[in-house]
């Protein structure tokens, strides 16, 4: 992994590709990103990339103080580590200002991380997002059972789980049972995504990606 960047989604459509096969998109907005901190294992015991995405209220003070220190004089409201290898992406020191380089871009502590400058067509893709939650589900749609018989004198067991157990040996539930239970709000990570257009404020995937529309997505590319 070797470019990081935050975003949102926005929405899922379609578009036809250069082969001209009809295939899923799905955009991201990346506006605004910034570059907060450069963590180096010789001090903090790990490389990481701190960056910091999308304007809000009520801002921690801990984090106001991480944008203080970084001269960003936004609001953001998500924070997220990004783990590194200095020796893929060069870490330099000047004047006490960090800095990392992408590639041919360098990107100073405090500076905006824009998409185009860190994506290009084709690139794999890996995000990572929370999954729409669907509460309290049974095990026919949780788990995808078949149900009970609707005939033979059964009349209220179609979507029922059936036996979950034995009697006297072991006298208990085994734990791991499929059951009915909360389903989805998971945070899925989806591989193998890649870039059909990249703009100065988004992202156009191929494929879907999930969680609803406005959920924060995470995205690295494969290196």
């Amino acid at each position: 992994m070797d470019r990081f960047i935050l975003g949102v989604k926005k929405g899922s459509s379609q578009r036809f590709d250069s082969a001209g096969s009809r295939v899923a998109v799905t955009t991201i907005q990346t506006t605004p990103n910034y570059l907060l901190d450069i963590k180096l294992s010789e001090k903090n015991g790990y490389n990481s990339l701190v960056i910091g995405y999308s304007e809000g209220k009520n801002i921690p003070k801990p984090v106001l103080g991480l944008l203080k220190k970084a001269k960003v004089d936004k609001k953001l409201k998500h924070i997220q580590e990004f783990r590194f290898d200095p020796s893929v992406l060069p870490v330099t020191e000047k004047e006490g200002k960090k800095s990392v380089s992408f590639g041919e871009t360098v990107v100073e502590v405090g500076q905006e991380l824009k998409p185009n400058h860190l994506f290009a067509i084709s690139d794999s893709i890996t995000v990572t997002a929370v999954s729409k939650g669907k509460g309290f589900q049974g095990v026919v749609k949780r788990h995808h059972f078949k149900g009970g018989s609707k005939t033979h004198g059964q009349s209220d067991r179609q979507r029922a789980p059936g036996s979950i157990g034995m009697s006297t040996t072991p006298g208990r539930v085994f734990k791991g049972k499929r059951m009915a239970g909360r389903m989805g709000n998971d945070t899925v990570t989806i591989k193998g995504l890649s870039v059909m257009e990249v703009t100065e404020t988004s992202l156009v995937l191929k494929g879907l990606v999930p969680g609803a529309i406005g959920g924060l997505v995470h995205i690295r590319r494969n290196s």
